[in-house]
């Protein structure tokens, strides 16, 4: 019974949930299709079968392929953007970057976050592809903020904020290519230590007397 309580059918706002829920199932399944078979060798046919549905139904709640890489990539991509507004206030910079780190490894494990990585922006049309590139751009931006703010507090030695937030997004994106969520460590784990390394670096204590690496 609906919350009508006479009426067997659902009112408008109960069919609108409904509705969305069933298209976030589409894009979740479609996105696993991409991070598994590659956005050019799964077809809409491919995604209704893991739905156990048939095509046209599909076409009830998206436009065409190239819409569903959209929202896949846009939803991942809103996600960092959350996650970056999130730990922006208080604490340190470093506190700041080491949180947003955090929360960019959890994301790129995620379907969505994964779809952002191994497939992203490029298959799909120019104009599409600059309104998800403006929102990489805004967020990207965010990250280098933090490191300022961290040089500026002292947290973050002196360092160009624009070549870390790349090197730290890199390494991180990495994780969406070679993490097993069967394998031994879990997600948390993995960014724990990750993050570490690129925060403290690899050089042990019986390096400390050692000459500085000379790059060339």
């Amino acid at each position: 019974m609906t919350s009508t309580g006479l009426s067997p059918w659902k009112t408008r706002k109960e069919r609108e949930r409904d509705r969305e829920m069933k298209r976030e199932a589409v894009l979740r399944a479609a996105a696993r299709a991409f991070n598994e078979q590659g956005f050019h060798k799964t077809s809409l046919d491919d995604v209704a079968e893991r739905l156990n549905v048939s095509k046209p139904t599909i076409y009830y709640y998206v436009r065409s392929k190239d819409e569903i890489l959209f929202e896949c990539v846009r939803i991942g991509l809103e996600r960092l953007d959350a996650a970056s507004r999130t730990v922006l206030p208080g604490g340190t910079g470093l506190a700041r970057l080491i949180a947003l780190w955090t929360e960019y490894a959890r994301i790129v494990t995620e379907d969505f976050g994964r779809c952002l990585i191994l497939v992203g922006e490029d298959p799909l049309p120019v104009e599409t592809r600059r309104q998800l590139r403006a929102l990489k751009s805004k967020i990207d931006h965010r990250f280098r903020s933090v490191v300022e703010d961290g040089i500026a507090d002292g947290s973050i030695r002196a360092c160009d904020p624009k070549l870390i937030a790349f090197a730290g997004a890199g390494a991180l994106s990495w994780i969406a290519r070679w993490y097993n969520p069967a394998g031994p460590l879990d997600v948390d784990t993995v960014a724990r230590q990750l993050i570490d390394v690129l925060v403290h670096g690899i050089v042990g204590p019986s390096a400390e007397t050692e000459a500085p690496l000379a790059v060339p």
